[in-house]
């Protein structure tokens, strides 16, 4: 299969084919008549992703999130520039191409293949609270465990099951939880509306909220003023990397599927920071 045919494989079988308003998903680098030697999914086209693909031998990155370091992949702005020109360099000197499944994996199909992968890789199906949808997601976004944990234990959860050295929370870390939002990577910034969040955690009376990226003035304040009113409240940091990566290793099954006996491999694009 070719770089094109592996794309449109996939679109078609996941999402019913492409969609016109997906300006994301891009072919960012390489020739869509490449034939395709092997696959890596992963969150970020990061450097060592690259090399870890160049290890496996794999000639197509299917990436989430951008590889150019802005939003639509532009690279007029960044011509000169030594940290593209050294990764661009890389990709192309091993023929690598690279591919974003981005729109398509939130809204191209029946469900949102990210949060989907999200909630089962985290062990939350069938916990959902029905009707908790905001727009544009298509997917509830509060959920209910069956009975209570402590918010200490789900740190640990974390930490053992997600490769995390730190995990931030407001509130108590022996509070009880037992409703609660998932909002992955840019969800909790509330999807064009930033009262969104908390609007969903009084809506639904949620315990607590599982986060991607985080506003410090917006949802982290509200949740930071209930808990010193000694209110049920917290939230849980995971960070837009680490609250979505998991998708990308639900997701590797279905895209081999998709393409037959071309190896597929997912690559952890890790957290990227360090602690001191």
């Amino acid at each position: 299969m070719t770089v094109q045919e592996v794309i449109d494989k996939i679109l078609k079988e996941m999402c019913g084919g492409s969609k016109a308003d997906t300006a994301c998903d891009i072919l960012i680098i390489g020739d869509v008549g490449m034939k395709v030697k092997g696959i890596v999914s992963t969150f970020m086209v990061t450097v060592n992703v690259i090399k870890e693909s160049i290890k496996l031998g794999a000639n197509f990155i299917i990436t989430h999130e951008p590889t150019w370091f802005n939003s639509f992949d532009k690279d007029d702005w960044c011509q000169e520039d030594e940290v593209y020109l050294v990764k661009k360099k890389l990709l192309e000197d091993n023929h690598i191409a690279v591919w974003r499944f981005h729109d398509h994996a939130h809204f191209g199909g029946t469900i949102d293949y990210i949060y989907e992968g999200v909630v089962s890789e985290f062990g939350w199906k069938g916990m959902e609270i029905p009707d908790s949808v905001a727009s544009p997601c298509i997917t509830p976004l509060a959920f209910e465990f069956p009975e209570a944990v402590i918010l200490s234990d789900l740190v640990n959860f974390f930490k053992k099951n997600h490769d995390m050295k730190v995990v931030r929370i407001i509130g108590n870390p022996q509070m009880r939880v037992k409703r609660f939002a998932l909002l992955i990577g840019g969800v909790s910034l509330g999807l064009g509306r930033e009262v969104m969040p908390m609007e969903l955690m009084n809506k639904f009376n949620l315990d607590l909220m599982v986060c991607g990226d985080i506003t410090e003035w917006t949802t982290c304040e509200y949740i930071n003023d209930a808990y010193q009113l000694g209110l049920n409240k917290a939230a849980l940091m995971l960070g837009h990397e680490r609250s979505e990566e998991p998708a990308m290793k639900w997701l590797t099954p279905w895209f081999q599927e998709c393409v037959g006996e071309i190896p597929v491999t997912f690559i952890d694009a890790k957290e990227p920071f360090t602690y001191v």
